[in-house]
């Protein structure tokens, strides 16, 4: 059997423009789920597409102990970027590769091995990072993984200060839980984080996959609680669509690090896409386009949804809608009968994360249609 690892849908995708994609019969539907937030600057933008085909022409690889002039821009662009002075970048290939690297790296740099994780949370599908990923429906099937994991409730500082000790490697969460139903976590909780690791000698590791590259509103979610980490991953929108994942990290880890290393990193194409696509998103002032518009069409869907919705959360143009019927249902009425693609995050959140460049027309256009597919 041929392509047995995903459960492909009924429709095929040929080519994309701005916040549409297109299938083979030549029908447009507005993509509101930009590939699980892959796409901030939307299908196909310009400056991405130019960067990618001019290096490809000059040179497609080579390994990251030959410098290249693509991936040092990328270096300092991300080190300009970063929150804080979370200025040493490590490159990799996805965002489970950037979450397994941050916790090796903190294991490394505080000489400790307990890691504390929150109920709900998702950090990826590798063996270190699915042991700090919740559902068990993910984990049963590769069991035993790594040990020494403790999950604390999300948003929850007192269990949080509970669980950190002295053996503590790090203490691992999302600023807003994706893949946990669209939830943000308070402010006085991450500052909480920050103090409990602080005094236990432990790294706080913020996993920004899906909430950076604006998609907040910010260009990182940790900005809104001015909470900086020891070390930030990131991946999804950051190479607008190519693969690549980063690992931002304060000086006292990267002093200790150990020997992660990986054939793939930085590769030229995907660091020039990458280069690129964080420039255009910091020039462009693209996260507060994505905080006007995110905060329009929630302020819409709430006012239209009105009881069909449980709740309308998020920040910026990341957003779940907590529906009274199962989402998938909801998902499959949206993407056949409206052309509307979005995502689940649970069995009843229909997540919206579309390209950052979506407008308030584009935004009505998917207030109507979800209103329509849950009545």
């Amino acid at each position: 059997m041929s392509g047995f690892v995903f459960s492909e849908k009924p429709i095929q995708i040929e080519r994309g423009d701005g916040a549409v994609v297109y299938d083979d019969a030549g029908t447009e539907y507005l993509d509101m789920g930009a590939s699980y937030a892959c796409v901030p600057l939307g299908h196909s933008h310009e400056a991405v597409d130019t960067a990618a085909k001019e290096q490809i022409d000059d040179l497609t690889y080579v390994q990251a102990s030959y410098p290249v002039e693509a991936r040092t821009r990328l270096y300092d662009t991300l080190a300009v970027a970063a929150p804080g002075d979370l200025e040493n970048v490590w490159l990799c290939n996805s965002g489970t590769e950037a979450n397994e690297a941050a916790l090796k790296f903190a294991r490394s740099a505080t000489g400790d091995s307990k890691i504390v994780a929150t109920m709900q949370g998702f950090h990826g599908r590798t063996m270190g990072a699915l042991a700090t990923t919740w559902k068990d429906k993910y984990k049963k099937p590769y069991e035993p993984l790594i040990g020494d994991v403790e999950f604390v409730p999300y948003d929850d500082s007192e269990a949080l200060a509970d669980a950190v000790d002295d053996e503590t490697a790090a203490v691992i969460m999302e600023p807003i839980q994706g893949e946990g139903g669209i939830h943000p976590a308070s402010a006085e909780y991450l500052e909480s984080a920050r103090e409990i690791t602080d005094e236990a000698g432990a790294a706080l590791i913020f996993d920004e996959v899906q909430t950076g590259m604006g998609r907040t509103g910010t260009l990182w979610a940790c900005e809104q609680s001015g909470v900086v980490p020891d070390v930030l991953t990131t991946a999804k929108g950051l190479a607008n669509g190519f693969p690549m994942g980063a690992t931002l990290v304060a000086d006292w880890i990267a002093e200790d690090y150990g020997s992660h290393a990986s054939t793939f990193s930085g590769g030229p194409v995907v660091s020039a896409a990458a280069e690129a696509t964080v420039s255009t998103l910091v020039e462009d002032d693209i996260p507060s386009h994505a905080a006007d518009v995110g905060q329009y069409l929630r302020g819409q869907l709430r006012e239209e949804l009105g009881d069909n919705a449980r709740e309308v959360r998020g920040e910026g143009l990341m957003i779940g809608v907590e529906i009274k019927r199962g989402a998938n249902r909801v998902l499959k009425e949206l993407a056949m009968d409206h052309q509307v693609l979005a995502l689940p995050a649970g069995r009843t959140v229909v997540r919206l994360l579309p390209p950052l460049i979506v407008d308030e027309g584009q935004a009505d256009a998917v207030v109507a249609a979800l209103s329509e597919a849950i009545d």
